[in-house]
């Protein structure tokens, strides 16, 4: 990504590896630590994002995207403001299961949320309602960058999502059409003269499994 490119950027960067996306637990807003590779992904992801000299830095307020967030803060300079709203889908009874304790347990739930329904997964939330969350906190934040300004947004792989297709005006249907996040990867938004573009997804490192809440 070309830092000299006119107009305000979002990099919505996911946080690093935990036990539970490997053991394919959905997380949810369980507040679950890095791993020491998690940490280690940080690091390198953070000295790649520090080259982009972002002029904010935003994050979850969960301790896997904290901490995260943490190893840019500390190379850049810059303060962290952590937000609730930029937590990850509040899952119910779904949060600590794996993917296929989820199907034996929950099967017409799930089976609606593949077919891409509106589903409170577990009894939580709904897509849009995190994006109505969501969305508001990262706007803010562009609104207060300087002119070509960039922000880096610490969060979860499915709320970026939400963050991602709401901000393109795609309808909640199709949001599920963005392919999952890894561990410390990113995806970077910029706004033009007909509104956001998806510029990258998933950049970072070289092709490498999709692990966490909806693999």
């Amino acid at each position: 990504m070309s830092r000299g490119a006119a107009g305000p950027r979002i990099v919505f960067w996911r946080h690093g590896q935990t036990s539970w996306n490997l053991e394919s637990r959905f997380q949810g807003t369980t507040d679950i630590a890095l791993t020491d590779q998690g940490v280690f992904q940080a690091q390198r992801a953070a000295r790649l994002l520090a080259a982009l000299k972002p002029d904010l830095l935003i994050s979850s307020d969960l301790q896997r995207a904290r901490r995260t967030a943490d190893e840019l803060a500390r190379l850049t300079g810059l303060e962290v403001d952590h937000h609730e709203g930029l937590r990850e889908t509040y899952a119910g009874e779904w949060q600590g299961l794996t993917n296929s304790e989820i199907r034996a347990r929950y099967p017409e739930e799930y089976e609606a949320w593949s077919r891409g329904e509106p589903v409170r997964r577990g009894g939580g939330e709904l897509a849009t309602e995190v994006a109505d969350r969501a969305v508001p906190v990262v706007l803010d934040a562009v609104d207060k960058l300087p002119d070509n300004g960039t922000v880096v947004v610490v969060s979860h792989g499915g709320t970026i999502r939400t963050m991602i297709g709401r901000l393109l005006d795609m309808e909640p249907a199709q949001w599920e059409r963005f392919g999952g996040l890894s561990n410390c990867c990113w995806s970077v938004m910029g706004q033009g003269a007909r509104g956001w573009r998806l510029l990258e997804h998933n950049a970072g490192t070289l092709p490498q499994p999709v692990i966490g809440d909806e693999t």
